[in-house]
C-alpha cells in the first residue's frame, strides 16, 4: 500500500516559509497524487480533530509540515500516536520545496520520527 500524504499549510502559526509551502502544494496538485491538505495541523490537534486518529491508524503516512518531533507530539496530544516505523515527516521549515516534493512522492517511505520518549 503506498503511503498516504498529509500536507499542512501552517495557516495560523505561519512558521513555514510561504514560498516553500506554496511550491510544495502546487507540486502535489500538479502531480496528480492523492493527498490530504489541512489548513493547520496545530489547530487540528488543539481541536482533537478525528482526522488525526484516522491518519495515525491508516497505515504508512508521509507528512509535509514542520519538525518531526513537533508533528509526533501534535498527534500524541490527541491520543493518536503515529507509528514511527510507518511515518516520514518532510520538514518544510528547513527543506527546499523540491527535496520535500521528491520525498513525498517517492517510494519507499523513510521513517524519521524521533524515538526515545513515549507518547502514552
Amino acid at each position: 500500500m503506498p503511503p498516504r500524504i498529509l500536507y499542512c499549510h501552517c495557516q495560523y502559526a505561519q512558521v513555514l516559509p510561504k514560498e516553500v509551502k506554496e511550491a510544495v502544494l502546487q507540486s502535489l496538485c500538479d502531480s496528480g497524487a492523492e493527498f490530504e491538505a489541512v489548513a493547520d495541523l496545530c489547530e487540528l490537534s488543539a481541536r482533537r480533530d478525528p482526522l488525526l486518529k484516522e491518519l495515525a491508524c491508516g497505515g504508512p503516512l508521509k507528512i509535509a509540515a514542520c519538525f518531526p518531533r513537533a508533528v509526533k507530539w501534535l498527534f500524541a496530544a490527541t491520543g493518536s500516536p503515529l507509528d514511527p516505523a510507518q511515518t516520514e515527516v518532510c520538514n518544510l521549515r528547513v527543506e527546499p520545496a523540491e527535496l520535500a516534493v521528491t520525498k513525498l512522492l517517492q517510494e519507499p517511505l523513510s521513517p524519521n520520527l524521533p524515538t526515545g520518549k513515549t507518547t502514552a
